[in-house]
């Protein structure tokens, strides 16, 4: 690629819950080009029929296909690898992105914040499923979030120094996700930033089902993978601690979202289906600690 040609910004976008989801991030992504010089790298395992239509649409983006058994932190290492801008960032396939947002992306991760993490709001707001959801998976983000150095930040909006990947690309390609990334460049005395006012829709469309067996599925995943090699008197302690959880994530839902006040009006309605969430998540936890993965972490979308 030639020096004029050298993008300002790589955006890896793994693709893996249809062509619904990809149209719709793609087409707030597509504005971005007008002024900004973007690669976009979408490692992609929902199968040909996607990858047919999002050449034909969008063909500026390149289409990295991958076996359909290829988990999301995989698929982001891949694209990572071929990622040729100074700054990469990372969105999900439902997360839509507002104009200007690539230059404020770009402007936002410099010498000294060279991880960024962006803020992220609720765009699926017409149905109690789709609160109840936001609610389990991003309560703590229920009161508006700090700006500047913060000791976490999630990985569905987030920008990485190029350089930095490269060096811990043994954690990158680890099969973990972000956390695990995050904490080795924090122990390595890298500052994690927030940016709050650089803001992305996460509009993500969920079955009572569909979001129940997720979270199951990541939850047993998490487990697994957090547990390790671990004994077997330590899983099973492990597992039975879990079964445990959901009154205790329940209660720490709630208390998050009333004392945030962003979305305590979408509680009330919100808390059976918080109770059925919950529930999926402790049991996939003691699932994944007492069996292991059994192949979790490839189905989660």
């Amino acid at each position: 690629m030639s020096e004029t040609a050298t993008p300002a910004i790589s955006v890896v976008i793994p693709s893996v819950n249809g062509w619904a989801d990809l149209d719709r991030c793609l087409a707030a992504l597509e504005a971005e080009h007008a002024d900004t010089r973007i690669e976009t790298l979408v490692p992609e395992r929902c199968g040909p029929s996607v990858r047919e239509a999002a050449a034909r649409k969008y063909p500026w983006a390149c289409l990295i296909p991958v076996p359909a058994s290829t988990t999301i932190p995989q698929m982001r290492a891949i694209a990572f690898r071929q990622a040729y801008a100074p700054t990469v960032a990372v969105i999900e396939d439902h997360v839509i992105v507002p104009k200007g947002w690539a230059r404020a992306m770009i402007a936002a991760r410099t010498d000294d914040a060279r991880v960024v993490g962006g803020g992220l709001v609720n765009a699926a707001t017409d149905r109690v499923v789709d609160w109840a959801a936001w609610l389990c998976e991003y309560n703590h983000l229920a009161a508006p979030m700090p700006a500047g150095p913060v000791e976490s930040i999630h990985g569905n909006h987030t920008s990485y120094d190029r350089a930095l990947l490269a060096e811990f690309r043994d954690v990158v390609e680890s099969g973990r996700w972000e956390d695990a990334l995050h904490e080795a460049l924090r122990r390595r005395g890298v500052t994690l930033w927030a940016r709050p006012d650089i803001v992305a829709g996460h509009k993500k469309h969920y079955t009572v089902r569909e979001y129940t067996r997720q979270r199951f599925l990541y939850s047993r995943a998490y487990a697994a993978l957090r547990l390790g090699d671990m004994g077997v008197t330590q899983r099973l302690a492990y597992g039975a601690i879990a079964l445990a959880l959901p009154p205790v994530l329940f209660l720490r839902i709630v208390s998050r979202v009333w004392r945030g006040r962003l979305y305590r009006a979408h509680l009330p309605p919100a808390l059976p289906l918080l109770t059925l969430f919950v529930c999926a998540w402790g049991l996939g936890e003691t699932v994944g600690a007492w069996f292991g993965d059994g192949g979790a972490l490839a189905k989660v979308a």
